[in-house]
């Protein structure tokens, strides 16, 4: 090893590097509330099929209309599903999170997943 590359290896120790460990945790919080998000924005997509400028071409044939309202159906239940999993995963209350979704979507929705990604930054609490 030649002297030019030992001073390289020290600094490289010296470094402070973010942990993978940290890293991987984040994961499958991050994924649950990506997750939940295109869930919310498909949800979002049907029921615009079903406002006023658009309902005309979505009931004149009642395959769009099942399709669109299925789609709607599938898609809020798998929002609420990843929401809950995200505050699952931050230790957080399942049933408040999702109650605040529910009573009050789709803002609420929104709102939820807006603060479960602040408070996924925040340090977790301690298991009880």
């Amino acid at each position: 090893m030649s002297g030019d590359q030992r001073p390289a290896a020290r600094w490289r120790t010296m470094v402070r590097q973010p942990s993978l460990e940290a890293h991987l945790s984040d994961r499958p919080v991050l994924s649950a509330l990506t997750a939940s998000t295109l869930a919310l924005l498909v949800c979002m997509a049907s029921g615009a099929a079903l406002l006023p400028p658009l309902v005309d071409m979505t009931v004149r044939s009642s395959l769009h209309a099942t399709s669109f309202g299925a789609t709607l159906a599938v898609a809020m239940v798998l929002h609420w599903v990843f929401l809950g999993l995200a505050a699952r995963r931050t230790r957080r209350s399942v049933a408040g999170w999702v109650s605040l979704s529910v009573l009050l979507f789709p803002i609420g929705s929104a709102a939820a997943l807006v603060m479960l990604g602040w408070l996924n930054d925040e340090p977790m609490p301690a298991p009880a």
